[in-house]
């Protein structure tokens, strides 16, 4: 156990987290040893090892306990921490947003508009720790290429704010010949409540109309996920089954 106002120079050398991150790989540190790296200064009364103790005590007691908390701290709460300033906030929070973008970055190259496990995949890291609902578009083109993905809409903790009139007009701006609707539940359940299936309905149905289908829509919990046509939603039985319930 370290002491708090110990300097990081009076640590034995083997012990001390960068000199360890380049002898045996950052594998081999902890969390709270990967943080001091980042963090590299501590403060007249703890030194980097013990302000990254400090910032996941606050952690764990926070709703995301962890590392992920790096994505979810804001800007304030992250300066309300003893120690930690401007730099060392915009430092974590820079980090946070990188770790999304790289896993968004390796499954981008899986993709494919049939498989919904790649698509949720995809956005898991980008909407899975968003506290909002954000609504998003991925679209493509007559030749089944990936015309990139749009934001659309993004709610209050417990809906999204969109129309079916927003939707096509990206789609329409694109050329798009199809896209599939991807949306988050910041509860961490995927489930589709009544509001998801009903603008589900309404856009594969005005989608026909214009000649552009809705492929999918799929929900992303947490490490979960929801699909719409994996559940046969858009199976034609089903698909007027549901009309049939709520208005026969």
């Amino acid at each position: 156990m370290f002491c708090m106002k110990e300097k990081i120079s009076d640590i034995p050398k083997d012990q001390r987290p960068y000199e360890k991150c380049a002898k045996y790989g950052p594998e081999a540190l902890s969390d709270s040893e990967l943080l001091a790296v980042i963090l590299r200064t501590g403060t007249k009364e703890r030194n980097a090892l013990s302000l990254a103790n400090l910032l996941l005590t606050k952690a764990d007691t926070s709703a995301y306990p962890g590392l992920t908390s790096l994505l979810h701290f804001s800007m304030a709460e992250l300066r309300n921490v003893p120690g930690i300033g401007e730099v060392k906030a915009v430092q974590l929070k820079c980090v946070g947003e990188l770790s999304r973008r790289i896993s968004a970055h390796l499954a981008r190259p899986g993709i494919t508009f049939h498989d919904p496990k790649s698509i949720a995949d995809y956005f898991m890291e980008l909407l899975r720790h968003q506290e909002q609902e954000q609504l998003y578009s991925l679209m493509m083109d007559a030749r089944g290429h990936n015309l990139g993905e749009c934001l659309i809409s993004m709610g209050t903790v417990d809906g999204t704010i969109a129309s079916p009139r927003e939707i096509f007009i990206e789609a329409l701006q694109r050329r798009a010949v199809g896209f599939v609707l991807v949306h988050n539940h910041p509860s961490g359940s995927p489930e589709p409540s009544q509001v998801d299936r009903e603008l589900t309905r309404t856009v594969y149905l005005a989608g026909k109309l214009l000649k552009i289908d809705l492929l999918d829509h799929i929900i992303i919990g947490d490490q979960k996920y929801y699909s719409f046509q994996e559940q046969g939603f858009f199976c034609e039985d089903i698909f007027f089954e549901d009309i049939w319930d709520r208005f026969g």
